[in-house]
């Protein structure tokens, strides 16, 4: 079943702050890459990574794969996972036999995989740069995801000032391109099967110094390879459609923890925000 599936980037960021320095730049590199880069040659891999092919078999023999072959199967079975469809997905549920596990019970296993794999630093480092952000923080998601993003935008705003959800026509979006700049944090949601106006915006943001926070799957949206952050969530169930209970679940983490962290601020915020809505009263 594809919820236990563990991905090479969900093992990468379990064992990453373990990893001796050239380990970990290959690491990096691949999840900048990823997947396609692992499935080069590992004298390609090693040359891209700069560090020595024996560096980078010790990299997949800590991922607990005993050879290259194994951990370039791992990786061509992901890119077959990414690039299905919902009517892919809907045809192997029905070729497979029936069974009394809940639908409920598949989003409860993709939430607690979610936060196995994440790291507490992973977490709090995506916390400190959102509560710390000198600059505007802008949300956007694709066509499934964006109501997380405005669901979260719409908390954050509570908490913190210079909060903006892109909404409406992607000409919408690259015209808040002028706005953004090097103090300015982009979040985007994306989810397979990737959404290439999203990649074209984050690379954008990118040029013009913006520090993108992707929230993705297992599979790693290709924006990974333009981002400061990455965190992937758990979608994948028997069904045509993926999951997005992980990733609502995240972003409310991420809310908690900021909430947490702005304390004073977040606090005189809301009383004031409060006292608004109070006066407004009819």
């Amino acid at each position: 079943m594809m919820n236990n599936f563990t991905s090479i980037a969900e093992l990468i960021t379990e064992r990453i702050d373990t990893m001796p320095p050239g380990e970990r730049n290959a690491a990096q590199t691949l999840i900048a890459s990823y997947p396609m880069l692992g499935l080069k040659t590992v004298a390609e891999f090693s040359a891209q990574a700069g560090v020595s092919s024996p560096t980078i078999l010790r990299f997949i023999n800590r991922l607990g794969f005993q050879n290259y072959s194994d951990f370039q199967a791992r990786l061509q079975d992901e890119l077959a996972a990414q690039l299905q469809s919902p009517h892919n997905r809907n045809e192997n549920r029905q070729s497979q036999p029936d069974t009394d596990y809940p639908a409920v019970e598949h989003s409860l296993e993709n939430i607690r995989e979610t936060f196995r794999h994440i790291s507490e630093k992973q977490l709090s480092d995506i916390v400190t740069a959102l509560a710390c952000a000198r600059g505007n923080i802008y949300l956007i998601g694709g066509r499934f995801t964006d109501p997380i993003a405005q669901y979260m935008a719409a908390h954050m705003t509570v908490i913190r000032p210079h909060v903006f959800h892109l909404s409406g026509q992607e000409s919408a979006w690259r015209d808040r391109l002028l706005d953004m700049g090097k103090k300015d944090i982009l979040i985007v949601f994306d989810i397979r099967r990737y959404q290439d106006s999203l990649l074209h915006l984050a690379e954008t943001a990118k040029s013009r110094g913006v520090d993108i926070v992707l929230i993705t799957d297992q599979w790693l949206s290709p924006i990974a390879r333009f981002a400061r952050h990455v965190i992937a969530g758990r979608t994948g169930v028997p069904s045509a459609w993926d999951s997005s209970a992980a990733l609502f679940v995240l972003a409310e983490s991420i809310i908690r923890e900021m909430t947490i962290q702005l304390e004073q601020d977040s606090a005189a915020r809301i009383k004031e925000l409060e006292g608004l809505r109070f006066r407004n009263r009819p």
